[in-house]
């Protein structure tokens, strides 16, 4: 009798896993991924119930503690140890301490290339309890001088090899902002911090300057650029770097993983999922100044890289790349970021071998992210019945014409049937909250929608377009509004157009991207229209864009229009330029290519149309 009762217990148990297979295939991965952001959850929640909030700066310093010789950063052959960043760190803390005014609460910018410096100065001030803004390095001019003015400093540092660019807006700067540099010798104005830290003391700095009694207090500002066209500060509480610095966990990492970060500093992702997930574990980092696709494999074997940050870019640069015999033997087992395009996904898992792609989704400012813990090949995420309480999403209808969400009679927003796209908004309340911007109130109030689907609600507007299939999992569509990616970067169109509209012969410009095959992301293109009897100064616009803007800012193509269409609040139309392109056998207008070589913009022809398609000409 028992023998049959095991026999049934036994068949049951294996038409269960038949079934659960059939008809839930992804049951355990969600479970245990689930498990695990409830287990964040719940270790925040133990830090409050004994009045012991614990920040990440905190989690670095116990591991200076308790692992005081282990790399923390290593960085062209040179290790610091986690007692070296905490000594050093400690140094600049008491530079400040002793030869300023800053005090807890005060905002310092930074702007530095990737270094270890940039940690020793992050972490220095930090232990004082000071908000660091952290500066984009590929911007200048008004751009630059706008940044710091919206996140109001009362210091600047600045890395030795970007003196020369802040030298150009030193006049321009506030004057009760302290500029300080990396640099023995700096410009008259700027004081060197690195001789100070020479005679500067180590000891470790009290615990009472930078304790913290709320996490939503604000740690960071990160710069991301939004549809307002200049950068805007997005205020970064020191909940949401702990959420972020919980990625790399929350990927199967551990404290013997080594972590190859590439990605620039500046970037939510090379700080917060890097950085601080490295802190978060107490693993080791190599640090690379900048990514470069000829060396990456043979700094992976060098370094026993087993963990590495990409961008969608970093990825197809690699698959581009001539093969090479050390392409495969590394140690490298998960590859962790976003943006990257399905047949990069396939042609990269193909070619450098055994490594899990673990795509995410997230924005510097948004209050929601998603992780793709399967490794649904295109996928940047996915969701189920449990995350949606936990994180309230939806995904609406959007009016491409109008350039807002779809409502019904009502008023009310209209949700998307699955397997079409639709505008990803997540729901603000307390628990999930949406910190906003530095500055003026309304830019964080244009990223709010309210009364969505019933009075009083607020939701964030992400700006972006996903798609959910029939398995709930998330695919990334494209991005809306007067913001587009191009190398890894978002790129703000108004502020494009301002610096196009400054030259004299030019009346009005309308910036957007366009899609190019074989490339992430959109490529910029500028539609002109010049003022009455003035000519077009080809060599002129050309050296206006890049000596004001990043190099992926730049419109790589120009369309010289007599007249632009606008909708009725003036507003002009991108989206028939975005879905025309730039393809001189379908558009009438002149056409116009951004020549490096040549240092001037050329006449797009089909020739080069060709190449440009075809790969022979890059971008």
């Amino acid at each position: 009798m028992p023998l049959s009762w095991l026999t049934v217990l036994g068949a049951g148990m294996v038409v269960l896993h038949f079934l659960q297979k059939l008809l839930f295939p992804y049951f355990w991965d969600d479970f245990w991924f689930l498990l695990k952001v409830v287990l964040v959850g719940i270790r925040l929640e133990k830090y409050k119930k004994r009045g012991e909030l614990v920040t990440v700066l905190d989690k670095f310093l116990s591991h200076a503690k308790r692992q005081p010789w282990k790399p923390f950063i290593i960085y062209e052959g040179d290790i610091y140890t986690y007692q070296d960043v905490d000594k050093r760190s400690s140094r600049v803390a008491h530079v400040f301490l002793n030869h300023s005014s800053l005090k807890k609460g005060d905002t310092v910018a930074l702007l530095m290339s990737n270094e270890p410096d940039f940690i020793h100065v992050w972490f220095g001030l930090a232990k004082l309890g000071c908000v660091v803004a952290f500066l984009n390095s590929n911007i200048r001019a008004n751009s630059l001088l706008n940044c710091i003015r919206t996140c109001g400093p009362t210091a600047l540092v600045v890395g030795a090899d970007l003196l020369g660019t802040v030298e150009e807006i030193l006049p321009s700067l506030p004057e009760d902002i302290s500029v300080w540099g990396m640099k023995d010798s700096v410009p008259q104005g700027v004081i060197s911090l690195k001789e100070k830290l020479g005679t500067s003391s180590d000891e470790p700095v009290p615990r009472s300057c930078h304790v913290v009694s709320c996490l939503k207090s604000t740690c960071l500002y990160i710069f991301t650029s939004g549809t307002t066209g200049l950068p805007k500060a997005a205020v970064i509480s020191q909940l949401q770097v702990l959420r972020g610095s919980a990625a790399l966990w929350a990927f199967g990492c551990t404290a013997d993983d080594i972590v190859y970060i590439t990605l620039p500093l500046y970037h939510s992702s090379g700080a917060i999922l890097g950085i601080s997930g490295c802190v978060e574990l107490g693993a080791t980092c190599v640090l690379k100044k900048k990514f470069s696709a000829s060396q990456f494999w043979s700094d992976c074997k060098k370094y026993d890289v087993t963990v590495f940050q990409y961008i969608g870019e970093l990825c197809r640069y690699l698959c581009k790349q001539p093969k090479r015999e050390e392409e495969k033997d590394h140690k490298v087992r998960l590859a962790i970021g976003n943006g990257i395009r399905s047949d990069v996904w396939r042609e990269f898992l193909d070619r450098f071998g055994n490594i899990k792609v673990c795509e995410l989704y997230g924005a510097t400012e948004a209050n929601i992210s998603f992780m793709n813990h399967t490794g649904k090949i295109g996928a940047v995420g996915r969701t189920n019945f449990f995350y949606k309480l936990l994180f309230t999403f939806d995904l609406i209808k959007f009016d491409f014409q109008k350039d807002e969400p779809m409502r019904n009679e009502q008023g009310w927003c209209i949700h998307v049937k699955k397997g079409e796209p639709g505008l990803l908004i997540s729901r603000v309340h307390a628990k999930n909250p949406f910190f906003g911007y530095a500055g003026s109130y309304k830019h964080t109030k244009n990223k709010l929608l309210c009364d969505v689907f019933k009075k009083g609600d607020v939701y964030l507007n992400t700006g972006d377009l996903i798609v959910q299939d029939q398995d709930n999992f998330l695919y990334f569509w494209d991005r809306t509004g007067d913001t587009f990616r191009w190398k890894g970067e978002n790129v703000a169109t108004t502020e494009v157009a301002d610096v196009i509209g400054m030259l004299d012969f030019i009346q009005e410009a309308n910036v957007y991207g366009v899609a190019i095959s074989g490339y992430e992301g959109r490529a910029g293109m500028a539609s002109i229209i010049l003022k009455p009897n003035e000519s077009l100064d080809l060599e002129k616009l050309y050296e206006q864009v890049v000596t004001s803007l990043p190099a992926y800012a730049c419109p790589r193509f120009l369309r010289i229009q007599e007249k632009m269409e606008t909708t009725g609040t003036f507003k002009l139309l991108k989206y028939q330029l975005v879905k025309e392109g730039f393809n001189p056998l379908k558009i009438s207008d002149p056409l116009y290519f951004m020549d490096n070589l040549k240092k001037s913009y050329v006449s797009l022809t089909r020739e080069i149309y060709d190449q440009i398609m075809l790969g022979e000409i890059k971008l």
